[in-house]
Order: structure tokens, then C-alpha cells, then sequence
């Protein structure tokens, strides 16, 4: 680990050089935002970006690299606008709108990120991180069948997803479909048996099938009386 990061200082030294002989060439410029950001220097990244961009602003790549990095700082709508500029690039990118969708999550504006998603999915059918964050985005919605919906597709590209079997089983118990929600549980479970979410959520949901089953005994009992 140590190693790498000396890697790394090494070669931001090394652009550094080349900058001071031409300071106007953009993959230098760029790749030194690139060791930058691996060496957790977002600003110095953003700023190494920025004079790149200066240079080739038709560039996705810096535009791209740009807003992921905003985006770990938390400065989320320009990592947005940084996002756009790299979509009005290369339209077809999936990857773009995706991680566009992730931010407008984080600002809790679901429905902008539903349609980001939405956009990756059309370009890339199998992008499983789409699928799982337009689930996320609609349970947060209170759409819960849209919601398990998305998550199914999400688990038939990665079945042994922890997350999408948790969250289709949460999904599943809002509208009381609770021995599905179980049997989601039970598979998170076999995945991370030692995370304790599943556990105590399925744990939830079998007190609350019990009290359903209980009731609608009783009732039929009350119905035959």
C-alpha cells in the first residue's frame, strides 16, 4: 500500500516536471488529476481537472473523472453539471447518467434520479448498479411494487447480491407479502449470515406473518361460528 502511494507522489512529481516545460498539454494535465484523486487530493484533482479541461473542454474523459471526484467531496450539484457536460459528449454512455443518478439520490431527488437511471438501463440492460439504485429511488417513493420490480432485475444479473435480496425483502414487507419477504431474507442471509440487518428484519417480519396468519384464523373462526 505504502508503495503504491510513493507510486504515485512519484509520478504527480513527474507531471509536475513536464508541466513546468509545457503546461498546455492536456493529458498531462489530466493523468495528474488521476494520480491526484488516488492519492485522496480531490481538490488538487478538481483544480488539475479544471486546467485540463481549460485545454480540451470536448474531452469526456475529464468531464467524467471531474464529477466523480466532486461527487466524494460532496459537492454534488457540480458534480452534476460536470456529469452533464460529459452526457452532452457521449450521449450514449451509460456510466454517465448512471453515476448522475447516484448524486441526485444523495440529494434525495428521486425522481431526477429514477429518470437518470432509467436513461443508463436503456443503454445498458445489464448494468446491475442501475437497476439497484432505480429500486432504491422508488422505494424512497413509497413505490414499493415498481420497486421489487427493479430489484428483480437487479438480482437476475447478480444473484448473489446481499443488498437487492435485503432490499426486495423490505420492499416485499411493505405490501405485506411476507413469506416472499422471508424467503428474500433467508437468501441475503445465506449470503452475509453475518450481517445482522437481515436477521433482525426477517426476525420483524415473522412476528408481523405470525400476527396476519393468527388474525385471518381467527376470523375465518368467527366467520364459521
Amino acid at each position: 500500500m505504502l508503495g503504491k502511494i510513493q507510486q504515485n507522489a512519484a509520478a504527480v512529481d513527474s507531471y509536475d516536471r513536464a508541466l513546468e516545460i509545457n503546461p498546455k498539454r492536456y493529458e498531462t494535465w489530466y493523468n495528474r488529476g488521476n494520480m491526484l484523486w488516488r492519492l485522496l487530493r480531490y481538490i488538487d484533482a478538481v483544480d488539475s481537472y479544471d486546467r485540463a479541461l481549460d485545454i480540451r473542454a470536448d474531452k469526456y474523459e475529464g468531464w467524467y473523472n471531474k464529477g466523480a471526484v466532486l461527487g466524494k467531496m460532496q459537492r454534488y450539484q457540480e458534480a452534476i453539471a460536470s456529469y452533464d457536460k460529459a452526457i452532452a459528449i457521449k450521449p450514449l454512455d451509460f456510466e454517465a447518467w448512471h453515476n448522475r443518478g447516484t448524486v441526485f439520490e444523495k440529494l434525495s431527488q428521486y425522481e431526477a434520479a429514477i429518470a437518470s437511471y432509467s436513461e443508463a438501463i436503456k443503454l445498458n440492460s445489464e448494468c446491475y448498479e442501475a437497476w439497484f439504485g432505480k429500486g432504491e429511488s422508488l422505494a424512497k417513493l413509497q413505490r414499493p411494487e415498481e420497486a421489487v420490480a427493479a430489484y428483480q432485475k437487479a438480482i437476475a444479473i447478480k444473484p448473489d447480491s446481499y443488498d437487492a435480496w435485503h432490499h426486495i425483502g423490505t420492499a416485499l414487507s411493505e405490501l405485506k407479502r411476507y413469506e416472499e419477504a422471508m424467503a428474500a431474507y433467508d437468501r441475503a442471509i445465506a449470503i452475509k449470515p453475518e450481517n445482522a440487518e437481515a436477521w433482525r428484519d426477517r426476525g420483524a417480519i415473522a412476528s408481523e406473518f405470525k400476527q396476519d396468519t393468527e388474525g385471518f384464523a381467527t376470523g375465518e373462526k368467527d366467520t364459521q361460528n
